[in-house]
C-alpha cells in the first residue's frame, strides 16, 4: 500500500511553533520560515500566520468512516423539574467572581449543595447538561462523586468519546456495580487486571457490603503489591473494621514497609479486644499510676526509657520529630494505642471526667491528655471526648485535654450532630467567632437553630464593635452555605449600613452591610433552589 504524498504547500512539521517564535523574538532576530529577511519580513510573517491559522482550523483530512457508537444507555430516573433544570444551567454557567463582587451570591459554592439535594431526590441529569457537568467535575475534584452520581450511566458513555473526561471511566460507579453484582469471577478479573483507581474503588465498595470478601480479595494478591499500593488498600479496611480482620492485620505488622506496619497497628489498636490493644494497654498502664501519698490524688508518669523491638513491631515509631523528646514520643504512642477502658480500672474506678480532672505530676499533663485526645478520636469514644472537651464556656474554651482547635474539632466529630451544634454554639456565645472556624466545619448542615442564632448574634456583635470586617469573611462564607434558609428573615434588620465607631476600620460599615446583604440573598436563593427540586 502506497502512502499519498502531502500537498506541495503543506507546512513543515513545527511550522506554527516557528511562526510563534519569530513573532516573539521579532523578525529582525528570527526570520520566519519561508520568508526572506528584510523590511518585508513582518508582513510576510502575518501572511504566513494567516495561512497556517486557516490550515489549522480546517481540521482533519477526510478518513474512512468508523462504526457508529452504541446509543447511550437509558436513565430510568425521573427528569428534573423545569425550574430546577434552569437553575442548574445558571449554576454551571457561573464564572469565578472578581474582587469586590458585592452582594451577589457565589453560585459556584452553591453547586455542591444543589447536587446533593438533587441526588437525594433521585433525579436524572438533563442530557444537554452532561458536557458542562463533566467539565465542572474535571476542574473540581471535590465535585466528582456528586456529579457522576447525578449524571448517571450516560456520563460514562459520553466520557468514552472525549479524553478530557476519562476520569469518569475511572470512577467508582462501575466498581460499585460490580461489587453489588455478586460475581466473584468478574471481581477477581478486575482486581487482577484493572487500573489502580478501579481496584481501589472495587475494594472500597465491596468492603462496605461484604467486609470478609473484600479482605480475602486483598489477601489474594497482598504479597505481590507495591508498598504504596498496600498502604492504600490497607486503609480501606477502616470501613467495617472488626475482630475478623485481626489475623490479617497481625500479619501486616511484619510488613517490609514501615508505613504499612504503622497503619496496621493503628487499625488493630481501634479493636479493643485485639492482642495488640492488650499489649499496648499493659505497656501504657505500666507508665501511669495513681499517687495517693499526696494531699490530693495525682497521676504520676514514668515514660519508657527505650523503644524495644516489640514496641516497634506494634507500630511505635522509634525516632521522634524534631524538637520532641524520645521518652515523651514513645509514651504518647503507647497511651494513644491503649484501649481507653484501661484507665478507670487503673486509676481507682474513676469516670473519664474525674480522670482528666486529676492533676498530673512533673509536667506530663500535656503529653498524657493529648494522647487521650487521639485515643478518643481513634476509638470513637464519646464519653472520653466529652470529658476532654470540657465545658464550652470554660476559660479559653480549653477542656482538660483540648490542646488545640484542631484537636477540639476532632473530638467534636465523635459526638452526635446535636451535641456538636450545642457545644459550638456555647463556644461562640462565650468566646466569639475569632477561633470558631474549624469548629463550625464539623457541624452538620444546615446548622441547627441554636448554632445558627449564635453565629448571627456573634456577627452582629462584631459589627457593632467596629471589628475588622475582613477577618470574618471565612465565617460569612460558611454561613452562606450552612445557615438554615429560614434564618433569612432574622437578618433583615442587619442590612442597613451601621454607624461606624470612631476606632472602626475604614469602610467597615459598608463591608458589613454588603456582606449581610449577600448572606440574606444567598439564603433566599437556597430556599428557592430547594423549592424547585420538590
Amino acid at each position: 500500500m502506497t502512502r499519498t504524498p502531502p500537498p506541495a504547500d503543506a507546512p513543515a512539521p513545527g511550522a506554527w511553533e516557528e511562526l510563534v517564535t519569530a513573532a516573539l523574538l521579532g523578525t529582525e532576530r528570527r526570520t520566519p520560515p519561508g520568508c526572506a529577511p528584510g523590511g518585508e519580513a513582518p508582513a510576510a510573517l502575518l501572511d504566513a500566520a494567516a495561512v497556517e491559522t486557516l490550515r489549522r482550523r480546517a481540521g482533519l483530512r477526510p478518513a474512512p468512516a468508523t462504526d457508529r457508537p452504541e446509543p447511550a444507555p437509558a436513565d430510568p430516573r425521573p427528569a428534573l423539574p423545569a425550574a430546577a433544570a434552569r437553575r442548574l444551567a445558571l449554576l454551571l454557567a457561573d464564572r469565578p467572581a472578581t474582587a469586590g463582587r458585592g452582594a451577589a451570591p457565589d453560585l459556584r459554592e452553591l453547586l455542591p449543595q444543589w447536587l446533593a439535594a438533587a441526588n437525594a431526590r433521585g433525579f436524572a441529569a438533563p442530557p444537554q447538561a452532561l458536557p458542562a457537568l463533566l467539565d465542572a467535575a474535571r476542574g473540581r475534584t471535590d465535585l466528582r462523586p456528586a456529579v457522576l452520581r447525578f449524571a448517571g450511566p450516560r456520563a460514562r458513555w459520553l466520557a468514552r468519546l472525549n479524553p478530557d473526561w476519562r476520569f469518569a471511566l475511572r470512577a467508582a460507579d462501575g466498581a460499585s456495580a460490580l461489587a453489588r453484582s455478586g460475581d466473584p469471577a468478574r471481581r477477581r478479573e478486575l482486581w487482577q487486571e484493572g487500573l489502580f483507581a478501579e481496584r481501589v474503588a472495587l475494594l472500597s465498595s465491596l468492603r462496605s457490603r461484604d467486609p470478609a470478601a473484600a479482605r480475602d480479595l486483598l489477601a489474594s494478591t497482598w504479597a505481590t503489591e507495591r508498598a504504596e499500593d498496600r498502604l492504600m488498600f490497607l486503609d480501606s479496611l477502616r470501613t467495617g473494621l472488626g475482630p475478623d480482620d485481626e489475623p490479617f492485620l497481625e500479619q501486616a505488622l511484619t510488613d517490609r514497609s514501615r508505613n504499612v506496619r504503622t497503619t496496621a497497628a493503628e487499625l488493630l489498636s481501634a479493636l479493643p479486644e485485639s492482642a495488640l490493644a492488650a499489649r499496648m494497654a499493659a505497656r501504657a498502664a505500666s507508665c501511669v499510676a495513681l499517687d495517693r501519698t499526696r494531699d490530693a490524688p495525682a497521676i504520676t508518669v514514668e515514660a519508657p526509657h527505650e523503644c524495644d523491638a516489640g514496641m516497634e513491631r506494634d507500630g511505635v515509631l522509634p525516632t521522634p520529630p524534631a524538637g520532641r523528646g524520645e521518652r515523651s514520643w514513645w509514651f504518647g504512642q503507647l497511651v494513644e494505642a491503649a484501649p481507653l477502658r484501661t484507665w478507670p480500672a487503673r486509676l481507682g474506678g474513676r469516670t473519664p471526667r474525674e480522670i482528666v480532672a486529676l492533676p498530673v505530676a512533673d509536667d506530663w499533663q500535656d503529653d498524657l491528655h493529648a494522647a487521650w485526645c487521639r485515643a478518643a478520636v481513634r476509638q470513637r469514644d464519646a464519653a472520653w471526648a466529652r470529658a476532654l472537651l470540657g465545658a464550652p464556656t470554660a476559660p479559653e474554651a480549653g477542656g482538660p485535654g483540648a490542646v488545640s482547635l484542631a484537636e477540639r474539632a476532632k473530638l467534636l466529630g465523635t459526638l452526635t450532630a446535636g451535641e456538636r451544634a450545642e457545644w459550638v454554639a456555647g463556644f461562640i456565645a462565650t468566646h466569639g467567632l475569632s477561633e470558631a472556624f474549624q469548629l463550625l466545619g464539623v457541624c452538620a448542615v444546615p446548622w441547627a437553630a441554636p448554632l445558627g442564632r449564635a453565629v448571627v448574634d456573634a456577627l452582629e456583635i462584631a459589627r457593632d464593635a467596629g471589628s475588622y470586617p475582613w477577618s470574618f469573611s471565612g465565617v460569612m462564607g460558611l454561613a452562606e452555605r450552612c445557615l438554615d434558609p429560614a434564618e433569612a428573615s432574622r437578618l433583615d434588620g442587619l442590612l442597613a449600613r451601621p454607624d461606624e465607631p470612631e476606632d472602626a476600620s475604614p469602610g467597615a460599615g459598608g463591608y458589613w452591610a454588603e456582606s449581610f446583604q449577600r448572606l440574606v440573598t444567598t439564603l433566599r436563593l437556597r430556599a428557592e433552589m430547594a423549592a424547585e427540586l420538590t
